[in-house]
């Protein structure tokens, strides 16, 4: 695969997996945030993030 569509198909996958994130949120009432914003630029990280960051958590220890 060649370095244009590599970086194509990237972009692409970063798109679908920021609509997948904000139609999620849209659905299930939640609230979305920065995640389709950080799943844009990160791709699956951001999808991880928005998933398992929970900002409800009480900081405290293990």
């Amino acid at each position: 695969m060649d370095l244009a569509a590599f970086l194509l198909a990237t972009a692409v996958a970063h798109v679908c997996f920021a609509v997948f994130v904000t139609a999620h949120a849209f659905l299930t009432d939640r609230d979305a945030g920065n995640w389709p914003h950080l799943t844009l630029a990160l791709g699956l990280a951001g999808i991880a993030g928005y998933f398992f960051y929970d900002e409800t958590g009480d900081g405290g220890s293990i």
